[in-house]
């Protein structure tokens, strides 16, 4: 991991992706990536992907963006678009 500080924690096999979303968040600003994490609320009250995680800048290419109706399934496709792009993330 480039500029790792000594604090990622042992991941627990057993938990989503989740529970580890902050920790990706600071993680992709470590690496120069503008990112963030949003819930909707009209969206929810319609019954839509409320979830959206955006992310640009640093050695991303172009912008992206992932949507999921729950926190895991918007990062899940996130951190698949995220390696796509070149980007390994450690979690």
């Amino acid at each position: 991991m480039t500029g790792n500080r000594g604090r990622w924690p042992k991941i627990d096999e057993d938990r989503g992706v989740e529970d580890v979303t902050l920790l990706i968040l600071e993680w992709l600003g470590e690496q120069g990536v503008n990112a963030v994490i949003r819930v909707d609320a009209e969206r929810l009250a319609d019954n839509a992907p409320a979830w959206t995680f955006a992310a640009s800048g640093g050695p991303l290419e172009h912008g992206m963006r992932a949507d999921g109706r729950t926190v895991q399934q918007c990062m899940s496709v996130a951190l698949a678009q995220l390696r796509d792009a070149g980007l390994s993330v450690p979690f």
